[in-house]
């Protein structure tokens, strides 16, 4: 897969593709101390619609709250930049958008200090994840990380070490991808998905303890599926549980939702789509490109959206900004609220 476009943007600036480069002594290069998000975006009438950005920006502080990451800029202006990144780079069809908040300073020592990051924003087109529909996964030998070690909660670019040995060692043995368990042997998530069993018509999906990634895909399935008369479960899945599943998927923003018809080789159920995965992905594909009016909150226009900054954010973007003041003020939508109280400190 090659990624490219014209612009990148970084700490402000719309920047040549060949130009965003940093220095090779960077910190986040060197230990991971970096935090991001994966964002899609999809083209319906003319027009390119970015799916549960605010959201995503949301997340993408609150792993920068937990690693202690400060950032220049507020929710609200990576939201604007990312929409103008999106126009000046033409982009229109099916796309992904990566914000990061790094430890841009160079240094060896391992703290970081105040006022010593910076932020970009690529996007650039891209369609299918995986090259296949429908995917054949194994039971990984390496287990999740823990909260205890490397919280989960915050999407962070070290955590993601975890995620490639999981995924190299299925790919090496003939696999599209791998399930970890978690330290107690429990299902979490895939490489870099959530995941889902169907079992009795019940939708079931592991919950946060299971030392997972709260995903945005996953929490727009739970919804969806609740709304559409699908009961939901958030408890622990067993590997046997697995294996004994009528359906199985993957979610993710890139993985957007994908079947998984083998788990080590054994076949689930007859080995095909079931009947509710089969219903999500045509409803998600729908919400996604702005066609089912309840959720039409959930999508951004690029072409008809000239700022979504909120007049309580500042522009100053002076260096180590504290950011935690627009966490606390701001008017969260349910899953933001949500994350919000399981990755803060209660008083």
């Amino acid at each position: 897969m090659t990624v490219q476009a014209d612009y990148v943007w970084m700490d402000g600036r719309f920047v040549k593709w060949p130009e965003a480069k940093i220095h090779v002594m960077t910190h986040a290069l060197h230990y991971g101390t970096g935090v991001f998000e994966g964002i899609r975006a999809y083209p319906s009438d003319g027009d390119l619609l970015v799916f549960r950005l605010r959201d995503h920006m949301a997340r993408l502080f609150n792993s920068a709250t937990i690693y202690q990451l400060s950032c220049d800029f507020t929710a609200g202006e990576l939201c604007d930049a990312t929409l103008e990144l999106l126009r000046r780079n033409k982009i229109q069809a099916t796309a992904y958008i990566r914000p990061i908040i790094y430890s841009s300073h160079l240094d060896v020592r391992l703290d970081i200090p105040k006022g010593s990051s910076s932020v970009a924003i690529c996007a650039f087109p891209m369609k299918k994840l995986f090259e296949r529909a429908g995917l054949n996964a194994c039971i990984s030998s390496w287990r999740r990380i823990d909260d205890s070690s490397t919280p989960p909660l915050a999407k962070a670019c070290g955590n993601y070490i975890n995620s490639i040995l999981a995924k190299s060692e299925a790919s090496s043995n003939g696999f599209d991808d791998a399930i970890l368990l978690d330290r107690n042997g429990l299902v979490s998530e895939g490489s870099g998905e959530n995941i889902f069993i169907v079992r009795s018509g019940k939708l079931v999906t592991p919950p946060l303890t299971c030392s997972i990634l709260p995903g945005i895909t996953r929490e727009t399935v739970m919804t969806v599926a609740q709304d559409s008369g699908i009961r939901v479960e958030e408890r622990a899945v067993s590997r046997a549980e697995l294996y004994a599943s009528d359906e199985v998927f993957f979610t993710g923003t890139a993985a957007e939702i994908e079947p998984i018809l083998t788990i080590d080789r054994r076949m689930i159920s007859d080995g095909k789509a079931g009947p509710v995965t089969r219903k999500l992905i045509d409803l998600y594909g729908k919400i996604v490109r702005g066609k089912e009016p309840r959720y039409t909150h959930w999508v951004t226009s690029v072409c008809n959206n000239a700022s979504l900054a909120r007049p309580l954010e500042t522009k100053d973007t002076g260096r180590g900004k504290d950011h935690t003041s627009f966490i606390s003020n701001a008017s969260w939508s349910n899953f933001e609220s949500d994350l919000l109280r399981e990755t803060r400190p209660q008083s």
